[in-house]
């Protein structure tokens, strides 16, 4: 069944969750659009694991554009939501529009995300109006790194707590179809999922949120210096593959590949006619 945001609204109100992977190109959403995940996400992450940057500060629209391009060719019946990247919609509710726009139109986003709470609400409502479907994110939002000091797990406290849960309801006041909820104590995520009328995915927030999602590549264990708390390696892929280069490596140095199945026969009488 195709994934929209209406099926979202209505997974809800059923209580069935929905699960949501990162991707960033073409045949990796291939194979988990044929898995039956319901969302992908095209996050501004791809800064941190296909461009190398410490955060993902650097990451341009046309970084966001062109991996998201890539990622709906790979797709059938996932939902396509694709990040807003550092200062594309924090400049003014004009340039938010304008910049959701073009990831609908030319990276062929079936949503756009966005971070932040009320002071981003304008920005909600105005791309909403302009018929483009918003998923607000709450807690950690990695575009705040410089201002939250790290990577910080948030609402810890009675205020931070209810800040948050203000905030997700004034995103869905503002119009947002879901809302990420990241790096927050689970018995808080579980209350902002009791609390408000749509769909909350979570990442590192528990199993009381209506839905997950994770990194493809923390979930396949694709880097060996980087595991958060919140990940569960789902495979070890990253080993499988450096042991998969390492045997290239060695059957190449070693001729045997490729070996006489892999290769291509002509009428070598016609060797002697060549000069």
């Amino acid at each position: 069944m195709k994934n929209t945001v209406v099926t979202f609204q209505e997974a809800k109100q059923k209580g069935e969750k929905l699960s949501m992977l990162t991707a960033y190109d073409y045949s990796t959403a291939k194979l988990i659009d044929e898995a039956g995940i319901n969302g992908i996400l095209v996050g501004d992450s791809l800064g941190n694991v296909i461009l190398g940057y410490e955060n993902t500060l650097s990451v341009t629209m046309e970084d966001m554009i062109h991996h998201s391009a890539a990622v709906s060719r790979g797709i059938t019946d996932t939902l396509l939501v694709t990040d807003m990247p550092f200062m594309s919609y924090q400049t003014s509710v004009y340039d938010a529009v304008v910049n959701a726009g073009r990831l609908v139109k030319e990276g062929h986003a079936h949503a756009v995300k966005l971070e932040g709470g009320k002071e981003v609400c304008p920005q909600i409502k105005a791309i909403v109006d302009a018929s483009i479907p918003v998923c607000a994110h709450l807690g950690l939002t990695p575009q705040s790194v410089n201002a939250f000091g790290g990577f910080r797990v948030q609402g810890k406290g009675e205020e931070a707590a209810q800040k948050i849960l203000d905030e997700a309801r004034a995103v869905e006041e503002a119009g947002a179809f879901a809302v990420v909820l990241e790096c927050v104590p689970q018995a808080l995520a579980a209350k902002i999922t009791e609390s408000i009328g749509i769909p909350t995915i979570g990442i590192g927030a528990g199993a009381g949120c209506d839905g997950q999602i994770l990194v493809y590549q923390d979930m396949l264990a694709m880097y060996s210096n980087m595991k958060p708390k919140f990940v569960k390696q789902f495979g070890q892929i990253g080993e499988q593959m450096k042991a998969a280069f390492q045997e290239y490596k060695k059957e190449v140095e070693e001729g045997t590949y490729p070996a006489e199945e892999h290769t291509f026969k002509m009428d070598e009488t016609l060797l002697d006619k060549l000069y």
